[in-house]
């Protein structure tokens, strides 16, 4: 059995100490602009603490479904991020809930919902894609927005009050879609008291005070005359804030004594080793500010801060509808291929994107907000990715990178090169580590563009 080796080999060194040669070339390397544009912030101690003021939760989560064949059920747990069922803790009572769901496939252009008649279904999108479609102004048909996997609606005939539909729903996509009857939800409260008293406590609690953005009242007077009774208020925050960690990348280099002594020039094989090892670091790290569950941008993004795109690929008027959503709007971050679709959608409708100068390079730009590349942003297998807009720095509340500086034996701003000794077998070894992270000052920091069709 060939024993693994633990260290550049000396043929391979040779080669950088023999001819005129380039220093070693790494193909994996991109423009990082995520990294570029973050401004970074110290994070002390190693976290970061975000204050909010204290905003009321408004049950706008997803739902996962898992699926047998064809079957496909809603995960128990999940249901807890229905409004009327939040804070719903029965694992029972829940499953009993998700056992009495119906499943139902549309096909495009089939209407699942049709405005003014009675509310008298939950339904859960398991997969697809639907339009939400109201009233106009002037009689005609408006989209009021589009859904997809995860999403819900009807979730008030769990009350079980007498409401109409004030919007039709239409399938976009072959849709499979689970339903929930009235009748079977009477059933289920006349059987179990834990449900008729949680639905009958959110039937009656009173609507906390709240502005539009879900944020604890301040109360105000204005517009009064005289000496009128100013109303007392104060400004209430989270009793719980988030706090981000740092997070860290680290490797191990090996150099033998053997190429660091004898193949060390023109070119220094250390330095060499390390600066591929700290690119390949570089590369990681904005990944994992691009996915990592725990802080990553995608996860991280507010669902309420989730759309769709209109039909499937990107067009213009969903990049509209991401900007319009949050104050200044810094950049877009997306896939270089999702910016090519972009391109062939603009060329389809006869538009063409502007362009912006940044750091020095002419970048693509859409109402004058440059669209950067990033290849961190995942491609589905069936051809889909997201796109990705933010605002930036704290004076806005935006986003922002977070390190810690000064760290021993820093070579870059939260990143260490940090010798560990030589080994038995007379090899060198440097531990590499950087410490970073990411964070959301408010919600609306971060928006997404979801299921964006690329291969159209």
């Amino acid at each position: 059995m060939t024993e693994q080796r633990l260290s550049l080999g000396t043929a391979a060194a040779r080669n950088l100490a023999t001819t005129t040669k380039s220093v070693p070339q790494m193909q994996s390397i991109t423009p990082r602009w995520l990294l570029r544009l973050l401004p970074w912030v110290e994070a002390h101690a190693g976290t970061y603490r975000v204050n909010r003021r204290l905003t009321f939760q408004l049950g706008d989560g997803r739902l996962t479904f898992v699926n047998t064949g064809a079957e496909v059920r809603v995960v128990p747990p999940e249901l807890a991020e229905l409004p009327p069922l939040r804070h719903l803790d029965d694992p029972e009572v829940l499953e009993g809930i998700a056992d009495r769901f119906t499943q139902r496939e549309y096909a495009p252009g089939d209407v699942i919902v049709e405005r003014g008649r009675p509310l008298d279904q939950l339904y859960l999108i398991a997969h697809g894609k639907v339009a939400e479609i109201g009233a106009g102004a002037y009689g005609g048909e408006t989209r009021l927005g589009v859904r997809a996997d995860g999403d819900f609606f009807g979730d008030r005939a769990l009350l079980g009050g007498s409401e109409e539909w004030d919007r039709s729903v239409r399938a976009l996509t072959p849709c499979t879609v689970l339903t929930l009857s009235q009748e079977a939800i009477a059933e289920l409260t006349d059987r179990s008291e834990a449900l008729r008293t949680h639905l009958e406590e959110y039937r009656t609690a009173p609507e906390p005070p709240r502005n539009p953005k879900g944020e604890a009242a301040i109360d105000l007077s204005a517009g009064h005359e005289g000496e009128a009774d100013l109303p007392g208020t104060f400004v209430d925050y989270e009793g719980s804030p988030r706090e981000y960690g740092l997070a860290v990348t680290q490797t191990v280099l090996r150099v033998h004594t053997r190429v660091a002594d004898l193949y060390n020039e023109p070119m220094d094989q250390i330095e060499q080793q390390l600066r591929l090892t700290i690119e390949e670091i570089r590369e990681r790290q904005e990944h994992e500010l691009v996915n990592n569950r725990d802080f990553g941008l995608l996860h991280n993004a507010d669902l309420r801060q989730r759309i769709q795109t209109s039909g499937g690929p990107p067009t213009p008027a969903d990049l509209d509808d991401l900007l319009c959503r949050r104050r200044k709007s810094r950049f877009f971050l997306a896939h270089p291929k999702t910016i090519a679709a972009f391109g062939r959608e603009c060329t389809r409708r006869g538009v063409y994107p502007g362009t912006v100068q940044a750091h020095g390079r002419c970048v693509q730009a859409w109402r004058g907000v440059p669209i950067f590349p990033c290849d961190k942003i995942p491609v589905t297998p069936t051809g889909t990715s997201s796109i990705l807009v933010m605002r930036t720095g704290v004076d806005d509340q935006g986003v922002v990178g977070l390190h810690q500086t000064g760290i021993p034996d820093e070579v870059r701003p939260g990143l260490s090169v940090r010798f560990k000794g030589v080994s038995e077998k007379a090899i060198l070894s440097y531990l590499v580590s950087a410490y970073y992270s990411a964070a959301i000052l408010v919600p609306d920091a971060v928006g997404v563009l979801e299921n964006v069709e690329i291969a159209r």
